[in-house]
Parts: C-alpha cells; structure tokens; sequence
C-alpha cells in the first residue's frame, strides 16, 4: 500500500500500519455495505509538514439518507529524523460514525501505536457507544462483544477498560456519561507487542462488526417519532459539548498542529441546538464557561446550526486561542486513570546540537 506522504520507518510502526489501514477500510467497506442508497465515502489527505513527518487519509460522509456524519480517520505522523523530539511514531485510527436515524446508535472507536524514541511504547484503545435514543438491548449486545474480545485475558483488563472509560467520558457539569458503554485503556503494554497488536486488532475488528448488526436492527425498527428526532438533536448538541470542553484527545490533536482540524473535528454530528448549548454555560467552571462563551460567540445566531466544513476550522482555531491564552483550563479536560503526555511528545524537548 503506497500513501501520498512518508511513513515510519520502524518494523513495529509499519505493522501496525497496515493492520490499521485494513480495519479502516473493513469499517468502510461494511457500512457501504448496509447503506440503502449504497452511497460510497468521499477520501481525504492530510499531510504533516508537507508529507515529510506523515499525515492521514479519512473516508468522510456529511448529511444523506443513511449518515448523519461518519468520519473513518487513519494518520501516521513521526519524527524519526528528528533526535531533538521525544516521539519516533503515531499510528491511529479514529472512527465516529453518526447514522440519520434517531435510532440508531453513534459509534466512537480509537486504535492507536505509539513509539518514543525511549524505547518505550504503548496502546490506546478506546470504543464507546453513544445512542441518542438508548436500547437496552443494544447496550447489553456491545457489552457481551467486549466480554468476547477480553476472553483469554486477565480477568481484571475488561473492568479496568470500562472503569477506566466510564471515568473519560463523563460529562461532571451535567451529571452524566456521554454514552452508555465506555471502554478505554491508555499507554497499555504487556510487554508482548504482538500479542498486544493482536488484542487491538480484534478489539476493532468485533467493535465494527458489532456496530454494523445494531445499524441494521435499527433500519428495520420502522420510523422514528417526532421526539425520537428531537432527542437525537439534543444529543447530537450534548456531543458536540463534551468534544469541544472535555475530550483531551480533540485538545491535543488542535494543540500539536493545525495542519488537520477539519478531521480533528470530524467528530462532530452536522448539526447542533445552540440555545441548549447555551444553557450550559452557567453550568461550568470559570475557565470552561469563557471557552464555551467563545465558541457560541464563533456560532451562527440561529437556532439550530450547521457545523460546514469552514466552521469546524474556526471552532478548532478558538479551542487553540483559548488553550494558547489558558492552559491552565487543561486541568480540566477528561482524562482516564493515566494521563498521556501527547502534546509534550510531538514539541521539541532540547536544542539540537
């Protein structure tokens, strides 16, 4: 597989390369699958400096019949030729899907490598699933598939995955969780890198193919009602909230370069209730309300708001003013029970000699 920028050049790296380019487009490849109007997905480049320290391809859908929003995104990004930062590599892939129905749940998956030049390495894995309309059949369905995933493992790794997610992705200003299933495990390492590769692999691999089957079930659930889709909005704009204010990954991501934010953003459902947003504002800590103030002052005065493609990348350019202006509202973002020095891993630790 060729790419339009350079990759890593580390054995492990490539690995994990393909392995994850392969889940990408399995994900593709199965939603295409089960689309009524079989609609295919638009690709998109990114490049790191050029295409000189990697970049990324994603396969994006906005606003049809079958999705709300989807975004399948895959980056490489390294600095092998450069000693005076403490990242050699980062191989991820982000999936977020948002299908049209209310029925039908979100999805949020994250696979991810990363090598230091250390020597040290690990695994981010993350899949949480995020109905606006919850079923409870659906949630005990995703939670049997991890059950099958951990099988074999420490019987101690699955709870700590969900413990660990659940703790990330609750939303403290409003007293709940962003979904209803949350699984996250941060800078893991066994010390066997394939056995751990093979752990990722089949953790994507099963999340997809769970997620595909609840799709499924909810196209043939007939049509939803009137508060059914007025309930996907709300949860839509709930979203949108926890990303922008809470979510340390899209924080880091914005923060290391600005060469992505229309990906970076990627996330987020099409369109968002800006009178509910807003009355979360007094809700929040000091720090977060003035970020939250920004981000409704970059808004449409509308009721309801479309996230287009030039206004995600004005969002992003906020979110970094704001953390540039206030890094001390970093304190506040979510964070699992370690806490990944991203951002510091992509800066220049010490002058070249």
């Amino acid at each position: 597989m060729s790419f339009p920028f350079q990759v890593p050049q580390s054995d492990e790296a490539q690995e994990v390369l393909q392995g994850l380019t392969q889940l990408q487009e399995e994900f593709r490849a199965g939603l295409t699958r089960i689309d009524p109007n079989s609609h295919d997905f638009e690709q998109v480049t990114w490049l790191r400096n050029d295409g000189d320290n990697g970049g990324g391809t994603r396969f994006q859908r906005t606003q049809d019949a079958f999705l709300n929003r989807a975004s399948l995104n895959f980056s490489s990004v390294h600095y092998e030729s450069e000693p005076q930062r403490a990242l050699g590599s980062a191989t991820a892939l982000s999936c977020i899907v948002h299908p049209a129905s209310p029925l039908a749940p979100s999805l949020h998956m994250h696979i991810s490598w990363t090598q230091l030049k250390s020597g040290r390495s690990g695994w981010r894995m993350m899949a949480d699933l995020n109905p606006s309309n919850p079923i409870p059949k659906h949630t005990s369905t995703f939670l049997e598939r991890l059950k099958l995933v951990f099988q074999g493992y420490d019987s101690e790794l699955l709870s700590h995955g969900l413990e660990q997610g659940d703790q990330y992705f609750s939303i403290p200003a409003l007293g709940r969780h962003r979904g209803v299933a949350h699984l996250y495990l941060e800078q893991y390492n066994s010390g066997d890198f394939k056995a751990d590769q093979e752990l990722a692999y089949s953790l994507g691999h099963e999340v997809i193919q769970c997620y595909l089957t609840l799709v499924e079930d909810a196209l043939v659930m007939g049509k939803p009602t009137e508060a059914q889709v007025q309930k996907q909005l709300d949860y839509h704009t709930l979203y949108v909230f926890q990303v922008l204010t809470l979510d340390r990954g899209t924080t880091s991501g914005i923060l290391v370069h600005d060469q992505n934010d229309q990906g970076i953003l990627g996330s987020l459902p099409s369109v968002l209730e800006r009178p509910l947003l807003e009355s979360w504002v007094p809700k929040l800590p000091s720090l977060q309300q003035t970020l939250l103030q920004s981000l409704l002052d970059a808004l449409p005065d509308t009721p309801q708001v479309e996230l287009t493609s030039s206004l995600r990348v004005k969002l992003a350019q906020v979110l970094r003013q704001h953390y540039q202006e206030y890094p001390e509202t970093q304190s506040l973002l979510a964070k699992g029970f370690k806490v990944p020095p991203t951002v510091k891993n992509h800066q220049v630790v010490m002058e070249p000699k």
